[in-house]
């Protein structure tokens, strides 16, 4: 089937059976019901009762209500009273992080234009745009949105703005003619208008040829729907080690009650005793934990211009190894800024050098100037409004210049020939000035000024002003021509005749500085950037290679060329490419599912609607917040409220440190856990009394660990965080000897509390239970101090400097304290008083700790 933009407009209007009168009444009421509203399906969300269960499906979580039943049945309610507060407490937290639902599509229902002009029976009128239908003729005007897709049928120098759409950042010039080529992009559709573009300069007329879901950005949405949410490596981490810790805790349990079956024991008593050792295995507070770190590090990024939508989001771009960018307004100012002039047969350094030239580009200008709070707005086409700006920095008023040179008449722009002419006063004679196309203008001028002097033009001026914007075209920018003359009366016929020329401006919407900075850090880093864009291929090769994204022409490819690709040939040859231009949303997706299906962790930042459904498939989606639509903003995990690429940089520092403090947290808890179920493991195995009771266990793990846990989450990030490749995304959490040296570390705590049990129990049972307890608890405090250095010492390399870790100790040391002086707790932990000598021995033991992995770190440094 043709494309309605293949169409002449008299086969548009028979293909939908309307006529430029509009349909009537009764045709639009049957077309509702067979089309349906022009609005956007709504995705169904979950409920907040939902989203609260949904957090209960975590293995570990699991275990944990499972040992919490187990508890209350045997008797020990405390127990459970004190497990699941942990387990609603993590739930709660989780709820209201997660509590924003997906908005992605009421966003997009919020940029469609709420009013629409059309005609319908031969009369115009204003009706709500949810009632279009295909066939409605439809009048677009400039400050309008569109409505819904529509062919042109009509177009008076119309320009639409479609960068949320296309990703190009200039005004689109629309015309009604037919497009012969096929299979073309959005962006080079001349004579189609999509919904959610913004009309900027002109008036045309369009038929409706879709509505809703079935529009452009219809599709876009029905895109994001359909993607479904994945895992982080974070949370696909921490599951597999809940797994791990789950089934070695019911392993543990029913080897333990064996044991003591097979030896004679009292079942009941091996029960319970196995029920300790399950408390034991579990360290309860993990998920709270993980989850507040988490929260701390959205903290730290809000100070840092960046707002997490979602927990785990932080932690991901950490291990970013590409971020797909969008070139508009990301990595590029979004504003057309002079670049260079060429006047007079050569390139001006300034205004001042060029006074004419952009005497005439103020005048021929329709930008208005307005200030809103002291501050001057220019309002107008982009490249209008550039040379404006640029004007003005060296005091030169477009203000000044129309009171002195009244406009008198004006030939607009036309997008077949190429070019606008204004008639200004100027004192008995009229000033023709025109700006256009370079190759038009030429072919218009008969003169040439040069200097202060105006002469005939020759050959060698016009190669010479040809080689120029060749030059300027190299280098992707946007090239206006200018041209005048003075005339005794106006005569539209003939003004654009025998000119004056006088230069050439070249234009560009230039890079960010500070995005050159973030490039270069991101390779430091090991991360590939990518520029994905709507744009041409001359302008984004350019924007790439002055950012440092590409150094040959030979890894920046088009749409075009991307369409004739498969998927499996994208996936195999994505690597060897920096740079994609002229791309449909369709295209970013299948982008971001290359590198992802090479194993890599994708982050995507965008800010157009367009971006969004890349936004939401790649493993983090990072959104502008200034220039971003509520869309992207909707589909992304991170927004930037700096619209500062470099930002990302922080936030890719920012997720690394929390990886590595986590991992901290984790490693302190699960070595201090191993401990207790050693202590436990050995005095079952070997037939001694308990050593602790499963309410220790408990006191210990939410209690004494939870605060050094939390501190060690708030570690600064270590000095060459950003010079080290990302992690691969396939490594275990346990790797690089990590696993090794926590049952090492665990083993340390177990022995030191038997030694200080088994010296107790020269007193009595309560005495020894009492020593193995306070042990236990002392020694892990210390512990904490171990972990925040993989290798290096910690007594040698400011073993205090973490504050955080300093209150977090000396307040579960005071917790501890009161437990043991107040005869009420005594009672319920059940332990007594220590003598001087007992408390020395506690002491000694505790700190034995430390001193041993100090040892196994110096024989790692040396080895």
């Amino acid at each position: 089937m043709r494309e309605y933009y293949n169409m002449t407009n008299e086969e548009v209007l028979n293909q939908l059976s309307t006529s430029k009168n509009g349909l009537s009444e009764e045709e639009v009421e049957k077309r509702l019901k067979e089309y349906g509203f022009n609005e956007f399906r709504e995705k169904k969300h979950k409920t907040t009762i939902q989203k609260f269960f949904d957090q209960f499906k975590d293995f570990l979580v699991i275990i944990l209500i499972v040992a919490a039943v187990i508890s209350g049945v045997v008797g020990e309610v405390a127990d459970t009273i004190i497990i699941l507060l942990v387990v609603v407490l993590n739930a709660v937290l989780g709820v209201i992080q997660e509590n924003k639902a997906e908005e992605s599509l009421n966003a997009l229902k919020k940029m469609a234009a709420p009013l629409a002009h059309v005609i319908r029976d031969g009369i115009s009128k204003e009706i709500p745009a949810r009632e279009l239908v295909p066939g409605d003729i439809v009048v677009l005007e400039a400050g309008k949105y569109v409505p819904a897709d529509m062919r042109l049928i009509e177009a008076s120098n119309l320009k639409i703005e479609e960068a949320a759409l296309t990703g190009e950042s200039v005004p689109i010039d629309k015309s009604n003619e037919v497009i012969e080529d096929v299979n073309i992009p959005v962006g080079d559709r001349k004579n189609m208008a999509f919904m959610s573009s913004m009309v900027t300069y002109g008036r045309g007329v369009g038929v409706v040829v879709t509505t809703g879901m079935n529009t452009e950005i219809g599709k876009i949405a029905d895109m994001i729907s359909k993607v479904e949410e994945e895992k982080t490596p974070l949370q696909e981490k921490l599951e597999e080690a809940g797994k791990w810790m789950g089934i070695s805790a019911l392993v543990i349990c029913a080897i333990m009650f064996g044991i003591g079956v097979f030896e004679g024991r009292d079942v009941f008593s091996m029960f319970m005793t196995s029920v300790s050792l399950a408390v034991a295995a579990i360290p309860e507070g993990l998920p709270a934990v993980v989850t507040i770190v988490l929260a701390v590090g959205v903290q730290k990024m809000i100070r840092r211009n960046a707002i997490v939508r979602k927990l785990p989001a932080v932690e991901t771009l950490g291990c970013a190894t590409v971020i797909c960018s969008d070139k508009t307004g990301t990595l590029t100012q979004n504003k057309m800024t002079v670049k260079r002039i060429y006047t007079s047969n050569k390139y001006a350094d300034d205004v001042i050098d060029a006074k004419k030239l952009f005497h005439i580009a103020n005048l021929c200008n329709d930008t208005k100037i307005v200030e809103e709070n002291g501050e001057i707005k220019l309002l107008g086409d982009p490249t209008e409004t550039a040379l404006v700006d640029f004007s003005m920095k060296v005091s030169l008023d477009k203000r000044e210049l129309d009171k002195v040179y009244t406009r008198l008449d004006e030939i607009p722009f036309d997008s077949d020939r190429k070019l606008m002419t204004t008639f200004n006063k100027n004192e008995n004679k009229i000033e023709v000035n025109v700006k256009g196309a370079p190759d038009i203008l030429l072919s218009r001028c008969t003169y040439i000024l040069e200097g202060d002097n105006i002469r005939s033009i020759n050959e060698d001026d016009i190669k010479r002003i040809k080689q120029a914007n060749e030059e300027m075209a190299k280098q992707a920018l946007r090239v206006l021509a200018f041209a005048y003359k003075e005339v005794d009366e106006i005569n539209k016929d003939e003004a654009e005749k025998e000119l004056i020329f006088v230069g050439l401006v070249g234009m560009i919407d230039p890079p960010r500085e500070e995005a050159k900075e973030a490039v270069k850090k991101c390779k430091t880093a090991g991360i590939k950037p990518v520029m994905i864009t709507g744009d041409h291929k001359i302008t984004a090769v350019a924007i790439a290679k002055e950012l440092g994204i590409l150094n040959d022409e030979k890894e920046a490819i088009t749409g075009a060329e991307l369409e004739n690709m498969t998927q499996e040939e994208l996936t195999k040859n994505v690597s060897n490419y920096s740079v994609y231009a002229r791309v449909s949303p369709e295209h970013k997706v299948r982008i971001v599912e290359a590198w992802k299906s090479n194993g890599h962790i994708v982050a995507m930042t965008g800010d157009g609607v367009n971006d969004a459904p890349a936004l939401k498939k790649a493993n983090i989606g990072v959104a502008m917040g200034i220039t971003g639509t509520d869309v992207s903003k909707e589909a992304a995990d991170l927004i930037l409220t700096d619209d500062n690429f470099a930002t990302i940089v922080s936030a890719v520092e920012e997720g690394r440190t929390i990886y590595s403090n986590i991992r901290k947290s984790i490693s302190f808890l699960l070595s201090c856990n191993i401990g207790e179920i050693l202590a436990l493991f050995i005095a079952t195995a070997l037939n001694w009394a308990e050593p602790l009771l499963p309410i220790h266990i408990l006191w210990v793990n939410l209690v004494t660990d939870t605060f050094p846990a939390l501190a060690l989450g708030m570690e600064l990030p270590e000095s060459n965080v950003m010079n080290e490749p990302p992690r691969d995304p396939d490594e275990g959490f346990f790797s690089k000897g990590l696993g090794i040296r926590i049952v090492l570390q665990g083993i340390f705590i177990g022995i030191a509390t038997l030694i200080a049990f088994k010296y107790g129990e020269m007193f009595s049972e309560e005495v020894a239970r009492t020593m193995a307890f306070y042990t236990l608890s002392f020694s892990q405090l210390v512990h904490a101090f171990n972990v925040r250095y993989d290798k290096k010492s910690v007594i040698l390399n400011n073993m205090f400097s973490n504050k955080y870790l300093n209150y977090g100790v000396l307040i579960s040391i005071l917790i501890q304290m009161i437990v043991f002086v107040t005869p009420f707790t005594r009672k319920i932990f059940k332990i007594v008083l220590l003598n001087t000598q007992q408390i020395i021995v506690v002491f000694v033991c505790s700190i034995a700790i430390l001193f041993a992995v100090e040892i196994v770190k110096m024989f790692r440094r040396t080895a």
